[in-house]
């Protein structure tokens, strides 16, 4: 089995309970879900499972798991008229801290079974679901036929096999422990992300905290926003090296990095950042996977369509809103504005546009309803219709956009979030966009729902600079002991000299006060 992941926070293993009866499938036969019918239950007992740590993990810090005993329960079921077959995947510790982790997936999967691990390891009853589809990153299960969407399979995704999780996994753990969850909660980021939100907007009393981290909300605006630095590209048919696209990115952290009085390789709060890249049109650029170069006038206007909010062709907001926010200057641009390049008989390098695949798909199955769709022929003004067309036919379905968490509130439910600064799929802005319009609802925001930004971080994992590898710790304390989080701790990961600092509660921004770099009294939160 691969490696897998941990953390080193401290939520421990108090209270341990037992499993009260065996890993068997009869354990869980009465198992139920309302508006589902079981069609199989099989059970493995992995004793003494051990993993070593490995950088890339689901919001936590890298851990070594060692001698881990756990059943595994995969309970497959379907909803009777709908022609779908679901599996939950549920890990129960032998030794129980009396809590539940639901886990989110990523891209077009809708949980990650090799992050069940690392909160079994910790204790928990551990769940993910496949969602009714292949846990891949393809969409080729997204049409029925040409022109026909498979509807069924695309709820399934977006929110009800979430909410049927944690009600297959709750009854599972009453089955095998004898009693249900005293706590339960979510973790995902990016997909898992908008997952942990569309469960505090539709299913506001499954968990009592969830971490969502980087979320794709938004999404029928955000997916299609993902693809208009290739439309620029295609439209002026210029298609820059992803050298060349990093070479600007560079520039600009060399411009901007030393704003905040520490010279540390990324940039403390983009927003600072006023680098124009028409400034370095000409410089040369070094690239260790083809031709050298020298940065040209396509490239400027490439990443500035990348960095940029983007309007409608006619320059117009859409109901008042841009369509889409871009990275944050300084943060790599490898998702949004990727190139493939060859070289042809002549010794010259000829590139194309890579659009995000997630994006591209989107289009292909659900706005084209065409698996044969060409991406590239797109013009400027029907990119505007895509764009419409996704928020009038999926809003309802994917959006996961409701600033109304009343519910949420009410039921006692904890929301935690970070987004990393230097993200390069999703940008910080789209977060903070949803924020400002659950606060413009509710004024007590506070008392449930807190956000964190996350400088020099990128998309769920570490970069250069601070990771909150220890925010589910905060999120139990939150929940259990109501001790709410006004900072989040983070350090560097991977990096050879160890840096930690306090995350700032969001609106209020992490500045350098002066002193050691590395050291978290030398930063203080600011409100502007």
């Amino acid at each position: 089995m691969k490696a897998f992941f941990g953390s080193a926070i401290l939520i421990g293993q108090a209270n341990s309970v037992k499993a009260l009866r065996p890993c068997a499938a009869s354990t869980f036969s009465n198992v139920s879900l309302r508006g589902g019918q079981i069609l199989e239950i099989s059970t493995s007992l992995i004793s003494n499972f051990s993993a070593p740590p490995t950088v890339q993990s689901l919001n936590q810090y890298p851990e070594a798991i060692i001698g881990l005993n756990v059943c595994e329960a995969n309970i497959t079921y379907t909803h009777p008229g709908l022609n779908d077959t679901i599996t939950a995947s549920i890990w129960l510790p032998l030794a129980w801290n009396g809590r539940m982790m639901g886990i989110g997936g990523g891209g077009w999967m809708t949980g990650n079974y090799f992050a069940l691990p690392w909160p079994a390891a910790k204790g928990f009853v551990a769940v993910m679901t496949d969602g009714g589809h292949v846990l891949s990153e393809s969409n080729s299960w997204g049409l029925k036929s040409s022109g026909n969407v498979d509807w069924v399979l695309l709820n399934d995704f977006a929110s009800i096999t979430l909410n049927d999780a944690a009600t297959i996994a709750k009854a599972a753990t009453k089955s095998f422990y004898g009693e249900l969850p005293k706590f339960s909660y979510y973790n995902g980021c990016s997909t898992g992300g908008r997952q942990g939100y569309m469960l505090a907007q539709r299913h506001p009393k499954q968990y009592d905290g969830i971490l969502a981290t980087a979320p794709g909300i938004n999404w029928d605006r955000m997916i299609v926003g993902l693809l208009h630095p290739q439309v620029v590209m295609n439209q002026k048919r210029i298609y820059p090296p992803l050298c060349e696209i990093d070479a600007f990115s560079a520039a600009a952290i060399a411009a901007c990095d030393e704003l905040d009085g520490v010279k540390d390789g990324f940039i403390l709060d983009p927003s600072t950042c006023k680098f124009d890249p028409t400034t370095v049109i000409g410089q040369p650029y070094n690239c260790s996977t083809g031709p050298s170069g020298t940065l040209s006038a396509d490239g400027a206007a490439i990443v500035t369509a990348a960095w940029s909010s983007v309007k409608t062709v006619d320059g117009r907001l859409l109901n008042g809103r841009p369509l889409s926010y871009g990275p944050s200057m300084g943060a790599p641009l490898l998702g949004v504005a990727d190139t493939v390049c060859k070289l042809d008989t002549n010794n010259s390098t000829t590139c194309i546009g890579n659009p995000l695949a997630v994006a591209s798909q989107w289009v292909k199955y659900y706005l084209a309803k065409d698996e044969t769709f060409d991406f590239s022929t797109v013009t400027r003004r029907q990119y505007d219709t895509l764009y419409r067309q996704s928020i009038n036919q999926y809003s309802s379905i994917m959006g996961t956009s409701d600033p109304d968490l009343t519910e949420f509130k009410q039921s006692g439910g904890k929301l935690l979030t970070w987004h990393g600064l230097d993200d390069q799929l999703l940008s910080p802005n789209n977060t903070i966009e949803y924020w400002e319009r659950v606060k413009k609802h509710d004024p007590e925001i506070d008392d449930y729902y807190r956000l964190f930004e996350a400088p020099g971080t990128l998309h769920c994992t570490p970069g250069n600079g601070w990771f909150p590898g220890d925010a589910m710790d905060s999120l139990v304390q939150w929940v259990e002991k109501k001790v709410a989080p006004e900072h989040l701790r983070a350090k560097t990961v991977g990096l050879k000299e160890e840096r930690i600092v306090d995350l700032c509660k969001w609106p209020a921004k992490l500045v350098f006060v002066g002193g050691d770099a590395d050291v978290v009294e030398s930063y203080t939160c600011q409100y502007s």
